[in-house]
């Protein structure tokens, strides 16, 4: 089983990929942003991301500003989205199945109030 580490690396992972499939010209603030973690960790994510191979990007030197990205999945990274996809979904299932024992535990405890 993955340490909580390295399973939130992937989660990181995942969602940055999943983000730059749906968005490829979104700028690292918005990915900051929108995973709520620092523009340092975005941009050393994906430099990592870019430097395995999962991830290209292209500076469009015609566009006037000159820090306009895309970012491209790669093959690779199409193919490690689709492996991080598959181990998110069971960990959250089994986080699921984890919170509904404790609700039903939790319930189970509360005096009946009928």
């Amino acid at each position: 089983m993955p340490t909580k580490n390295k399973a939130s690396q992937d989660d990181t992972r995942f969602r940055m990929l999943r983000l730059l499939e749906e968005n490829p010209s979104v700028t690292q603030r918005a990915i900051a942003d929108e995973l709520d973690i620092s523009l340092g960790g975005v941009n050393y994510c994906l430099k990592a991301l870019i430097a395995t191979g999962l991830v290209k990007i292209r500076n469009f030197h015609s566009n006037k500003n000159k820090f306009a990205y895309t970012y491209y999945l790669t093959p690779k990274g199409i193919k490690e989205k689709s492996a991080l996809t598959s181990s998110f979904l069971k960990r959250k299932m089994k986080e699921y199945e984890v919170l509904k024992k404790e609700i039903e535990t939790l319930k189970s405890d509360l005096p009946d109030t009928r």
